[in-house]
């Protein structure tokens, strides 16, 4: 039996992720968080309650824990769109193949600490019809096979701590998820960081000659040498025709392609950087966990 030895600072930690995930805050480049949405329908009063289900392990819960997960799969509703409440989903063993991966997702955010209204609202992000996001991809750069089962988008700034944080966390889940998962990336360079555009446009100029990720990984890797004689030193490195790249560079175009990839993140709801959506759905919970939530995702 697990002994719950989580400690104030811990809580405290988690959070303060939470509040903008980890991220660096858009100021006022956002323009409100589509997140919280109504109120979710109450499920159809369901009798016998559910108390346990097999195909879901919660040894590893507390007792106490265990008494909010009974909770949560009878208070919230089947992502299938039946209203009846996901521990109900699993027990009548409907065909629907995401109630047994919510179900567990449920154990995982009550084993990382988070509190009851933390957990309602993520899993309102991840399974309400209508807290889905349609983001267009096409002609953003992206890794990963096309025919990927999981489509992971992320809003970036190249300036951003959080960001480069986050970068070796993805590159990470592309090679223990090969085939399995893309990553899209979008530009969302914040006007409190004033090297970040520059370095967007130095991306997409780089793009244009093929090179968008080694430029992109380049400037992850040096966040801070991004003045303008460190781009040029980048182009370089990589070979790049050094004419182009400037003319480019100085482009409208280029300017033109970060600024639709911003107005794109401001229509999803995006307020910091890094923001990530996964199967169009909202991803709150600090970069760590983004492989637990591919993998939970992969498991319907």
């Amino acid at each position: 039996m697990r002994t719950d030895s989580r400690l104030p600072w811990l809580a405290v930690v988690l959070l303060g992720m939470m509040s903008l995930g980890a991220s660096c805050s858009g100021g006022s480049d956002g323009d409100g968080d589509p997140g919280s949405g109504g109120e979710r329908p109450e499920p159809a009063e369901e009798t016998p309650r559910v108390e346990s289900l097999d195909a879901v392990d919660v040894s590893e819960l507390t007792r106490a824990e265990q008494r909010v997960w009974v909770e949560l799969i009878n208070d919230q509703l089947s992502p299938c769109g039946e209203p009846i409440s996901v521990g109900r989903c699993v027990a009548e063993e409907r065909s629907c193949r995401s109630c047994v991966p919510a179900s567990r997702y449920l154990v995982r955010l009550i084993q990382e600490g988070y509190e009851r209204q933390e957990i309602e609202e993520l899993y309102g992000l991840r399974y309400d019809e209508d807290q889905a996001v349609e983001i267009a991809t096409e002609g953003s750069p992206s890794r990963g096979s096309q025919m990927a089962p999981v489509t992971i988008v992320e809003f970036s700034d190249f300036e951003c701590p959080y960001c480069g944080r986050a970068h070796p966390i993805v590159q990470q889940l592309l090679r223990e998820f090969e085939g399995r998962v893309r990553v899209v990336f979008k530009h969302y360079p914040l006007s409190a960081h004033p090297h970040a555009m520059p370095a967007a446009r130095a991306a997409v100029a780089a793009g244009n000659q093929d090179q968008f990720w080694p430029m992109h990984d380049l400037l992850f890797e040096h966040q801070r040498q991004l003045e303008e004689e460190d781009l040029i030193g980048y182009a370089e490195q990589l070979g790049l025709d050094m004419d182009r790249f400037r003319a480019d560079m100085a482009a409208t175009e280029t300017q033109d392609r970060v600024e639709a990839d911003k107005d794109a993140g401001r229509e999803a709801g995006v307020e910091g950087t890094p923001t990530f959506f996964v199967n169009g759905r909202r991803f709150r919970e600090p970069p760590s966990s983004l492989a637990a939530y591919v993998r939970e995702a992969l498991d319907q």
